[in-house]
């Protein structure tokens, strides 16, 4: 891991610290969607939940973690630098 600059997580059961953007992020849909739809099939949740991941969580909504960006331009901004270098 040291020659990828990787650094191992030393969180403790339980501890969500090194997950935080993670679990907010679960926490959000959530309560956005899952909690708030009726889905007929488990296929039909899927589906549903992935879409409004890809539509409306990567390409519209800021997260302050990204510098207020969207998961989609900080993915083009990082592309962008991998190229420039």
């Amino acid at each position: 891991m040291d020659g990828l600059g990787i650094r191992q997580s030393v969180g403790r059961t339980g501890i969500c610290y090194d997950n935080a953007m993670a679990e907010s992020f679960f926490a959000a849909l959530k309560n956005e969607r899952v909690h708030r739809t009726e889905y007929p099939t488990r296929e039909h949740a899927r589906n549903y939940i992935a879409h409004y991941i890809e539509m409306h969580c990567n390409s519209r909504r800021l997260h302050s973690g990204l510098g207020y960006k969207t998961p989609r331009e900080a993915h083009i901004e990082y592309l962008n630098e991998l190229q420039a270098a």
